[in-house]
């Protein structure tokens, strides 16, 4: 199966970038020229900025329908993209971006006809406009993938931070208004702000949105096909198989029984990416070492660690050899000649890896 198109990154840089602008946009506006008027930036200049900032932002915004529209992944048409919550596709949170769209068109053509409309009726409608902001939000988290990566998260986090203060801060200036009318406005966004959060946390953030939101079950049905073709493409080789092994030893005890416990673990490299953990207990021997009483190994692909369980079978100074299996009952016997270094807590050293039945042949 094929990665990603480039659609699909476009559709997501450009959705990204597109609310970024936004909210530089919605910040200039709601604060208005005085708040960033300065002696060398005047007040004409803001207003030309926060003017261009939101005409750039439509043009990102058309890029990512168009991309989206192209990418053909997912059941997107260019009806989706202005008729709100008619799609197949999570139509609840496509449709928001849908309304988002509706609402720039209509604040770019009722500027460009501002002259006819009026300075009220115009007004009217750039307030209006605004709610472009919230609602792409919410189609951000609702629709993108990215939706509990970090980075997005951490972004639209500070957007809404910037939002709130710039309302915050304008309704405190709104010395006109009573009092208890602006704290009432003031107590309201915060409520909104955190009833958002409250919705995240309870949806996008949470597991199983894709199939809440709406998305279709053949989409589903594809993704977990290609997650499952993800893992395989880094499952072990065949055995027989040999690689590299750097990792950490650490000792500890004796415990109030007389045992010290020893732990490996580490990485295998060349050419077999995998992880070995190794834990062995005993009693400490007079002339160093352990007389092993009990075991456990763990070996896997790095996206499967513990794909393989089992113990330490022979145990010779440095060399261990240990019998594994995975849940579906195949086996493999390590080999693992170790190089420890005790006093930086260090070790590598060669591993072989062979079938049960192969390793009882040449042994």
């Amino acid at each position: 199966m094929s990665g990603p198109s480039a659609y699909w990154y476009l559709t997501r840089g450009t959705g990204v970038v597109a609310l970024l602008l936004l909210t530089i946009g919605l910040v200039l506006g709601v604060m208005g020229p005085t708040a960033f008027r300065t002696s060398r930036l005047p007040r004409f200049a803001v207003s030309a900025l926060h003017r261009n900032v939101t005409l750039l932002a439509l043009a990102f915004v058309v890029v990512h329908v168009v991309t989206t529209i192209l990418d053909g992944y997912t059941p997107i048409g260019l009806r989706d993209a202005f008729v709100p919550f008619v799609a197949s596709y999570r139509p609840v949170w496509l449709g928001l971006g849908a309304v988002a769209f509706d609402l720039l068109l209509a604040l770019i053509v009722t500027s460009l006809l501002r002259n006819r409309l009026g300075l009220r009726a115009w007004r009217a409608v750039h307030w209006f406009a605004y709610a472009s902001w919230p609602v792409a939000l919410l189609h951000s988290l609702g629709t993108g993938s990215d939706a509990r990566s970090t980075w997005l998260i951490l972004l639209a986090s500070t957007c809404t931070i910037a939002v709130v203060a710039a309302v915050l801060w304008r309704i405190a200036a709104a010395a006109r208004e009573g009092l208890v009318l602006r704290v009432g406005l003031g107590a309201a966004t915060v409520a909104l702000a955190l009833g958002a959060l409250v919705w995240f946390r309870a949806g996008p953030d949470r597991a199983g949105w894709a199939k809440r939101a709406g998305t279709p079950a053949a989409l589903l049905a594809s993704a977990r096909t290609a997650s499952t073709a993800a893992v395989s493409a880094t499952a072990l080789p065949e055995a027989p198989f040999t690689a590299q092994f750097d990792g950490r030893f650490a000792e500890s005890g004796p415990d109030g029984n007389g045992l010290v416990s020893v732990a490996v673990t580490g990485l295998t490299r060349g050419g077999v990416d995998a992880e070995l953990h190794l834990d062995l207990w005993g009693q400490p021997l007079a002339g160093g070492g352990v007389s092993m009483s009990a075991s456990k190994v763990q070996f896997g692909p790095t996206s499967a660690p513990s794909e393989y369980a089992g113990r330490i079978v022979a145990l010779s100074g440095q060399r261990v050899i240990a019998s594994l299996s995975d849940a579906s009952g195949r086996t493999l016997m390590l080999t693992l000649d170790l190089r420890i270094d005790a006093a930086s807590g260090t070790v590598g050293g060669d591993l072989q890896a062979a079938a049960s039945s192969e390793a009882s042949r040449n042994g």
